[in-house]
């Protein structure tokens, strides 16, 4: 009886074992192939940011790209405004200058004349400074730098002949940054307190075309009419009558 009663629970106890040990090893399993996925997951998370970061690089050096090609086609325009502005003054002071025998000539016969002032000509210091000035503004294209020169070269010069001409400048330098109401009185001193100076019809001419800018138009026309009442053979009055034309067109 013996004999029989111990197989049996010699195999009783193979089945409870092979029971128990089947389940710690399914179980491993499963922790193990859930690691594995997770450590894919991490994977493919950490190349998907890899290739987000890369992307946002190439976007900003595209943007950078963009802001330098802009600053460079603003840069141009305003070399452009510059070149060609100086361009218009300099035809303007030449007609200005052969303008002025016939001018003083038919005074008597044309009703009263501007009353004519007398300005203080620079020694060879302030035109050297005045020189410096436009290098700023023509060569450089350091227009804040110029701008803090003007105001140091007016103090320093007050009422002389390149004094109007730094008013003048510095109106020209406001219009292009731009700063439009600074541009607007620094053109109004022109035309106002210098008017008989050869810069006034160009003055009188660029205070409409900033008043234009500030969309004040009646004020635009009516300077650019001043233009050609006050200073008709001028140059300005020529730009001042094609405003007009475009204006009435």
């Amino acid at each position: 009886m013996a004999t029989v009663i111990f197989p049996l629970a010699l195999g009783q106890a193979g089945a409870a074992l092979a029971q128990s040990s089947t389940p710690a090893f399914q179980s491993s399993a499963s922790e193990a192939q859930r690691k594995a996925n997770s450590s894919q997951a991490t994977a493919e998370l950490f190349y998907m940011i890899q290739q987000l970061q890369g992307d946002v690089r190439r976007l900003q050096g595209q943007v950078e790209e963009q802001r330098h090609l802009i600053n460079k086609l603003q840069e141009q325009g305003r070399d452009r405004y510059i070149d060609l502005d100086q361009r218009i003054l300099d035809l303007s002071e030449k007609v200005s200058e052969k303008a002025e025998a016939p001018q003083s000539a038919s005074a008597g016969s044309s009703g009263p004349a501007m009353e004519t002032k007398e300005y203080r000509q620079p020694d060879s210091e302030e035109r050297k400074r005045y020189e410096q000035i436009q290098d700023l503004i023509r060569n450089q294209k350091k227009y804040d730098e110029a701008i803090g020169r003007i105001y140091e070269f007016i103090d320093t010069y007050p009422e002389g002949d390149l004094t109007v001409n730094a008013y003048y400048w510095l109106g020209e330098v406001y219009l292009v940054k731009p700063q439009l109401e600074q541009a607007k009185q620094a053109f109004t001193i022109v035309a106002t307190r210098y008017p008989d100076h050869r810069k006034a019809p160009d003055a009188v001419y660029k205070l409409g075309i900033t008043l234009d800018r500030m969309g004040e138009k009646d004020e635009a026309r009516r300077r650019m009419e001043q233009v050609l009442s006050s200073y008709p053979e001028s140059s300005s009055a020529k730009l001042a009558e094609k405003y007009l034309s475009a204006e009435n067109g």
